[in-house]
Formats: structure tokens, sequence, C-alpha cells
């Protein structure tokens, strides 16, 4: 079986972050494994608290992971200090890391902001050149090339500048604008990926369940441009089934593709 490794932030409702990559591992055929970056106090509504992990034990965590069951592809997702996602980036390039996405998470489906101001660079110049690909939704995108989004056509030049500039390939996701469905990825060559709009509040963790099954798809060997395809009918599947829980941004149905659990009464 292959094997991914997320790294990201514990979302006590279980929609978002470590939880929901690991469901999403899962539900696309890999062993699942986590080093957490940091505790959150959250549910549908929004975050409470943020408790970050210490730097000398995401190291560890990292360490545990690398030097047993090295992981076939990294997911990177929420790290909001500058200091964790040194200790990220030193741990990747020590142990030769492969088929990295990179989800630049600063902003929650809620409005809370998740990363520190100073982190936004040290995310830029540390990890994205390490990246196979990154992930920003048109927000993050924005806050990356400094510049307003307001077309289709800005979105791809701001994905190519990326892509000069760091060397990564990267996925302009459209969920926060008219074309939402609609993401562009940037290898080197443009592909838009067109998707169906999905009319439902509650998109809690969709970021983090596309990046996940993404870096799931590379894991089992599949090219950059299949893998994407691939998540985003992972993600409609997920999206499509009317999951409904919560008072706010409700979560998706991670498992709606598997099989049916006939012996669970």
């Amino acid at each position: 079986m292959k094997t991914a490794l997320t790294i990201a932030g514990s979302d006590s409702s279980g929609g978002a972050g470590i939880q929901a990559d690991l469901k999403t591992f899962l539900a696309n055929g890999v062993y699942g494994m986590s080093a957490i970056t940091a505790l959150t106090a959250q549910n549908t509504c929004g975050v409470r608290s943020v408790l970050n992990s210490t730097a000398e034990f995401l190291g560890d965590q990292l360490d545990a992971i690398f030097e047993d069951i090295f992981p076939d592809a990294v997911k990177v997702g929420m790290v909001s200090s500058a200091t964790l996602i040194e200790v990220i980036a030193e741990r990747l390039i020590r142990y030769g890391a492969k088929n990295i996405v990179v989800d630049p998470v600063m902003v929650a489906t809620s409005g809370a902001r998740l990363i520190d101001e100073d982190a936004v660079q040290t995310l830029q110049e540390k990890l994205f050149p390490l990246a196979t690909i990154i992930t920003p939704n048109m927000p993050e995108l924005e806050v990356i090339i400094a510049e307003k989004i307001s077309s289709p056509r800005d979105a791809e030049l701001a994905a190519q500048k990326i892509f000069d500039r760091y060397g990564c390939a990267v996925l302009a996701k459209g969920g926060h604008g008219q074309n939402d469905a609609n993401d562009y990825l940037f290898d080197g060559a443009g592909t838009w990926f067109h998707g169906r709009r999905i009319d439902t509040t509650n998109t809690h963790g969709t970021g983090c369940t596309l990046s996940s099954a993404i870096a799931a798809n590379l894991a089992k060997g599949r090219d950059l441009k299949t893998s994407v395809g691939r998540a985003k009918t992972y993600l409609t599947g997920a999206l499509s089934t009317g999951l409904n829980l919560g008072n706010g941004s409700g979560p998706l149905d991670h498992g709606f593709n598997l099989c049916d659990a006939d012996f669970i009464d």
C-alpha cells in the first residue's frame, strides 16, 4: 500500500485539517500518517482558539515518521508560525521527501486568520521551492502575488508568475470567484479543470480535502494532471451527497465513495 503524510493542524470538529486529510487518504486508497502543527478548538461556526506545537515536538513527529514509514507523498496544510515552517522545510530536505503538496492555508472558511503575518513570507521562501504543487484559493493567491485577482486571465498570470518565481506547479482554485468550480493548473503549461458547481453552504474543509486527494493520487504514481483531475472528481462527490452537520459551514462526506458497510447496524 502507498503512504501519505499530512503535516497540518487538528480540527476538533473533524471537518478540516488532519482529520479531513486522513479521511481523504483512506477514501483514495492510501495509508495516512500525520504530524500535527497545532491543536484548534473549532466547529462549523468558527475557530475559538489555537495551540501551536513546539518546534521540537513537531520535529520529533517528522523524524518518527520518515525514519520508519517513508511517505510516498506529503501534504502540508495549516502552519501558523515561521519557526514551524522552517522545521518542516529542514526535515523535508533532510529526508528527501517527494510529491509534496502545499496548501497555503491562511484563513479558515469561517474567516478566522490561521497564520502569523511574518510566516507568510517564510512559507513562500522555504516551502514553495520544495513543493511539487501548491493549491491556493483566490484570496491566498492575491496575498502571494500582492495583486488583485479580478478575472480568469488574472488567475492564469498569477499562477505563471509563482511558477516562474519558485519552480512549483500552481493550482489556482476558483472556489471564491464567480467561476467557482473551475481551477487553473500551471506546471509549465496551462490547463483549466472545469467542474460542476454544487449548491451547498457545507464547504468546511474543501481546500484540505482537495490537496490531500491530490497527494494521495501522486503517492499512487499518477502524474500531476491526472492527480488533480481525480482529486476534483472526488471533491465533487464529497460535496454532492448533501451531508448536513452543525450550525455553520458543515463538513463534506469524505467516505461517500466507500462500499456500503452492510455489517454495521
